[in-house]
């Protein structure tokens, strides 16, 4: 971690007495298509994925192999303060994705004072560090920041849907982080430091640990698997397709308001796994909940993974069928899923599953027909359950080194 660090008293700002914190490795390079993050960065450990552009990185990025996701609650109650530490989160991101440090670093400061950086990735490479920022429903309640009425109308409080068991100690959240990088010790340094920066005006609400993306936005590449062994995310949205991230993903001036557009919509949610009851499940069983087989990942009645599916070949409860645009009036999510294990439920089974990202241009159109259709007849509902949700307004990227995380939307 190296390059020029901003004084000690030009970071007064961040995080109580007087101390600026952070540091940490970034991410991956990209193919050169402007600023813009609507190319795939390539997988180069120790390159930097690029922080700036009209969207924010770890949207269309290529997935990354790690997660750290926290989401946090707003402390202070003044709205000069909540800007201060977007701005203030804004060049810690900027730094951090560069593999910089903050500040004077982990070492060689003053030994009165703690360091500016953490300094657990002192040494690591950049890891492709991507850091998205998103905005939560509560946020724009009325009283608190003078934001109500600038709630998108896409930024719904989601239904209870069939089959719901949500924690709310899992759920929701003022404001969002998500870290993703090829080193977990990397997303969760980033992670921490902009909780250390945000002390005492923010704190954390939940957070969860990824591994194993169930996603990819580089078709070329193998289709990763989830918890289940099942090939995940085929037919999922490319990071190169242009015209896909347009039509399903990224928000435009049409759709309003002005301060999301380039912007998108992230859904979070918590699945649980019944590993062990899916564990004991027939192969044949399991390949008809899926509509897919269990090896080459060829839809039902098919040869090959990629082959268009035939939906009337499947069971009308298979997964995919329930899950394919046709079902669901055209329907497309950008998914940035990951796996998780967070130990046992103390009966000794694994508190284990699903962590489902998904990005789209709005939930009415996306996420809630999806997973209404879901919901209701798909044969999965037996073996998962969903414990936490969150939506998130995720806005358009920092353009430049004046721009910061959130600045149209509190001009």
């Amino acid at each position: 971690m190296g390059g020029a660090a901003p004084s000690r008293r030009a970071l007064l700002g961040w995080g109580g007495a007087g101390l600026a914190l952070g540091a940490a490795a970034a991410g991956g390079t990209a193919l050169a298509v402007g600023r813009e993050d609507t190319a795939v960065p390539a997988a180069s450990s120790g390159a930097a994925v690029p922080f700036h552009g009209a969207h924010q990185a770890g949207i269309a990025t290529a997935v990354q192999d790690r997660l750290h996701f926290a989401t946090f609650d707003v402390k202070t109650k003044d709205r000069a303060e909540l800007i201060q530490l977007l701005k203030d989160w804004t060049r810690a991101a900027e730094r951090m994705t560069a593999g910089q440090a903050v500040g004077e670093g982990a070492y060689g400061g003053p030994g009165e004072a703690p360091p500016d950086d953490t300094g657990e990735a002192l040494g690591l490479k950049p890891s492709r560090l991507t850091l998205t920022i998103g905005f939560g429903p509560s946020l724009f309640a009325k009283g608190r920041f003078g934001l109500e009425g600038k709630r998108p109308g896409a930024l719904v409080d989601l239904p209870k849907f069939p089959g719901d068991n949500l924690d709310p100690a899992r759920s929701d959240g003022d404001l969002c982080v998500q870290a993703c990088a090829d080193d977990p010790q990397v997303a969760v340094h980033a992670i921490r430091n902009l909780a250390r920066i945000g002390f005492g005006k923010v704190a954390v609400r939940w957070s969860q640990l990824g591994f194993g993306k169930t996603s990819s936005t580089t078709p070329d590449a193998q289709t990763p698997r989830n918890m289940m062994g099942f090939k995940d995310g085929t037919r999922n949205i490319a990071g190169t397709d242009t015209a896909g991230l347009e039509k399903h993903v990224w928000v435009s001036q049409k759709d309003g308001p002005a301060w999301m557009t380039g912007g998108s919509y992230l859904v979070a949610r918590r699945i649980r796994m019944n590993i062990e009851t899916w564990d004991r499940t027939s192969l044949t069983e399991q390949e008809d909940i899926f509509g897919r087989d269990k090896g080459e990942g060829a839809p039902v009645g098919k040869a090959k993974e990629r082959d268009e599916p035939f939906l009337p070949a499947m069971l009308p409860t298979a997964h995919v069928r329930l899950a394919h645009p046709d079902t669901n009036g055209g329907a497309k999510l950008l998914r940035r899923g990951y796996s998780f294990t967070d130990g046992t439920d103390g009966l000794g089974r694994l508190d284990a599953g699903l962590f489902f990202l998904a990005y789209q241009r709005d939930v009415h159109k996306g996420f809630i027909p999806v997973q209404r259709s879901l919901a209701a007849s798909d044969d999965l509902n037996e073996y998962i359950q969903h414990v936490g949700s969150a939506l998130f307004a995720i806005p358009p990227g920092v353009r430049d080194k004046d721009d910061w995380w959130g600045r149209a939307l509190f001009s």
